[in-house]
Parts: C-alpha cells; sequence; structure tokens
C-alpha cells in the first residue's frame, strides 16, 4: 500500500458478501478460503507524500483486513 489509515474507520457498513463479490476467485486463491466481505467506510489516511486526508475506503476482509483500496476524497 502507498497509503497509511490512522485512526478507526467510522460508518463501516457491508456491501458484499461470498458470491456478489467480483473477486471472490482471485481473494479465495491469494488469501485462501474464508467468509469473504466487501466492506466500505471512512477514514483519515496519510499519503505516501506525507499529506493527511479523509477517504472513502473499500477492504476485501475475511481473515481480517486483508487489501484496502481508496475510491473517493472527502474533504
Amino acid at each position: 500500500m502507498n497509503f497509511e489509515i490512522i485512526g478507526p474507520i467510522e460508518n463501516a457498513e457491508t456491501f458484499a458478501t461470498g458470491r456478489q463479490i467480483r473477486e471472490l476467485k482471485r481473494l479465495r486463491r491469494v488469501y485462501g478460503a474464508a467468509r469473504w466481505r466487501k466492506r466500505k467506510g471512512i477514514a483519515r489516511v496519510k499519503l505516501a507524500d506525507g499529506g493527511i486526508r479523509r477517504f472513502e475506503l473499500h477492504e476485501g476482509s475475511g481473515f481480517g483486513r486483508v487489501e484496502f483500496k481508496i475510491k473517493h476524497y472527502l474533504d
């Protein structure tokens, strides 16, 4: 990752589980079988250039928090 999450992820909600996840085959191949969920929330993020901003993040979780993607800049 080229960013670091600072503090908790707020307003977290699950928007896809199991077969609803388009990347399920890849997640299982890379990380193994689990009860996979795609979740989104808002968090403060420290970027590679040192800037700190709020973003909407999407995460893939099955064995804890595995992958994060920055989706939208909020502030």
